[in-house]
């Protein structure tokens, strides 16, 4: 019987089996932020164990809030930055050059295919776009990759998901994740990861690609998981090409990562997204999904274009299409947080800062504090904010807010009228 991607990097990177089908596997990477690894470092140094298994394969950053807005986030910080110091980890990321984490160690080329990462946050999912298994934990299991570089997991089955059809123009990679989470449930892939294949995803952008492993977790996966290809290593390409003479040889390389045609799994799912509509949320679960049609009488107080999912370079693009020459509602505040410095810089670059700010958008730093009511975007009790974050949880942005989630497109397009709408880059259905 064949492997799937996920079978045959447990497989490389097993270490032992204890019990059972649990496995502990060797990490690649332990990625780090300011609220959930501080918790971890402090109890490592009251147990004597202030060491780190490989100072090169830890990389942090502050991300959450980002500059401190008080004195317990700032002792937040610095419990990280000390931390990083200590350990000569030099990969951390600190005011100026700090990003939102899902966005910025993609972005320094810190994963690769076949790799295994582990973080204390959930959508450290987002990884498995380059064909890495990569998973959120908790804080035993973070001090012991700390520590160690190791990490137990049981080996989880697979959903295969195949996107066919021909992506209507205007839908989006969140709008074709947000209707697999409507379709199968919060719970529907729990303990199991996400494949995510068939010809929608072969055409799709590294950064779509992201945004659908970011919102597995929604779905209950442990992770969402994409075949690397030609793009991953175009994407990769400026990190690799000391390792490998050619793209062709890279992609031979990273092509183990790829599901036997025999590969066994839990359940496969066809899902074509021909005649797909902008998707949005609806109540105070990501399962909750209605077409942005059925929304359009919604009214919103904040628009907020950014986060982990939908921060990148191609969101504000995107965005930025629907705003050019034209005026927020006057009734929204409306704030867009580019998701990395370099990010920021290209958006400068290519005049969509200008955009957005013509419009009336509040340019913040990168930072992703307002998508779990931290910093920089938090909703007073009774507010609606439409937002291209990926948890619509009750209080999520806020106590007492309600927050839809959608793409940048809607977003953009709700900013202008000030009620959940489609963006004029959506032209209907697709005729069967």
């Amino acid at each position: 019987m064949g492997k799937t991607i996920a079978q045959k990097i447990f497989a490389r990177h097993l270490v032992d089996s204890p019990w059972g089908n649990v496995n502990v596997i060797r990490l690649d990477a332990v990625f780090c932020h300011e609220i959930t690894t501080p918790i971890a470092i402090t109890d490592l140094m009251a147990r004597g164990k202030d060491r780190v298994f490989d100072p090169d394969r830890i990389k942090a950053v502050i991300d959450h809030v980002t500059p401190a807005k008080d004195s317990k986030t700032a002792m937040q910080g610095k419990i990280l930055r000390e931390w990083a110091r200590r350990n000569n980890i030099k990969d951390f990321f600190d005011i100026g050059h700090n990003g939102v984490c899902h966005a910025l160690f993609p972005e320094k080329g810190f994963v690769r295919p076949g790799f295994t990462v582990i973080m204390g946050d959930s959508h450290t999912c987002t990884h498995g776009a380059f064909g890495a298994f990569a998973a959120g934990v908790g804080t035993t299991d973070l001090e012991v990759g700390i520590l160690k570089g190791v990490c137990a997991f049981r080996e989880p089955e697979t959903i295969k998901i195949d996107i066919t059809g021909n992506l209507p123009a205007g839908v989006f990679a969140k709008d074709i994740i947000l209707s697999i989470i409507g379709r199968i449930g919060v719970n529907g892939a729990t303990n199991r990861v996400i494949e995510f294949t068939g010809p929608v995803v072969d055409d799709m952008s590294m950064e779509s690609r992201m945004t659908m492993c970011n919102m597995a977790v929604e779905a209950g996966a442990t992770c969402g998981i994409c075949f690397p290809d030609e793009t991953t290593v175009d994407y990769l390409w400026p990190f690799i090409d000391g390792e490998f003479t050619s793209k062709e040889n890279a992609l031979g390389e990273y092509r183990q990562y790829v599901s036997d045609p025999d590969a066994e799994y839990a359940e496969v799912i066809i899902h074509d997204v021909s005649n797909l509509q902008p998707m949005v949320t609806f109540g105070f679960k990501p399962d909750k999904v209605k077409s942005a049609e059925e929304m359009n009488k919604t009214a919103v107080d904040q628009v907020y274009i950014g986060s982990c999912t939908n921060g990148r370079i191609e969101d504000l693009r995107i965005a930025a299409e629907v705003l050019r020459g034209k005026q927020v509602n006057p009734g929204v505040r409306c704030i867009v947080s580019p998701a990395t410095p370099d990010i920021y810089k290209q958006a400068l670059s290519e005049g969509i800062i200008q955009v957005f700010m013509d419009a009336g958008f509040c340019v913040t730093n990168p930072t992703c504090g307002a998508c779990l009511g931290m910093s920089n975007g938090v909703l007073a009790e009774g507010e609606v904010c439409a937002a291209t974050t990926n948890r619509n949880f009750n209080g999520r942005m806020g106590k007492g807010g309600t927050v839809h989630l959608m793409s940048p497109a809607t977003a953009a397009a709700t900013a202008l009228s000030g009620n959940i709408t489609n963006s004029q880059l959506y032209r209907g259905r697709r005729e069967k």
